[in-house]
């Protein structure tokens, strides 16, 4: 994984309460709803951090796909802790963006799940890649 050493835009956090039902039969997170952690981060951070709303997006035709997904799983979160997840915007390429993502026990402060995702640019109307316009990746860059 692209670590944030070399990376100098911004690492952003969302606080998600562990839920009944992220709940496994292992009596820890499913591993599916880290996934659904980090998407939800993402849909708050654009909106509070980056001010590119997923609104906007969907107002210009445009909306982001998931293409790949890379999750390390370290550490276990149980119900009733506190997810702590971090994300950056890593390299962009054409249609493309890394995202560097990272969850943490809030209240240990270690890490359980480390990764990355790639998201690709996509019209609405012809559900094709489409090149990441320059306005809004320098927008992304805090």
């Amino acid at each position: 994984m692209t670590t944030s050493e070399q990376n100098t835009n911004s690492i952003f956090e969302t606080e998600i309460i562990v839920r009944p039902d992220d709940i496994d039969m292992n009596n820890h997170v499913h591993n599916s709803k880290y996934l659904d952690y980090i998407q939800t981060a993402r849909f708050i951070q654009m909106r509070d951090c980056y001010k590119v709303p997923m609104e906007e997006y969907i107002g210009k035709g445009l909306n982001w796909f998931a293409s790949e997904v890379h999750l390390e799983y370290k550490r276990e979160l149980k119900f009733g802790d506190v997810a702590l997840v971090k994300t950056q915007v890593g390299d962009w390429s054409g249609a493309q963006v890394t995202i560097n993502v990272w969850v943490y026990n809030k209240a240990s402060n270690k890490i359980c799940v480390e990764g990355k995702m790639l998201y690709t640019l996509v019209s609405i109307s012809s559900g094709r890649p489409t090149r990441i316009p320059d306005e809004l990746i320098e927008r992304h860059r805090i």
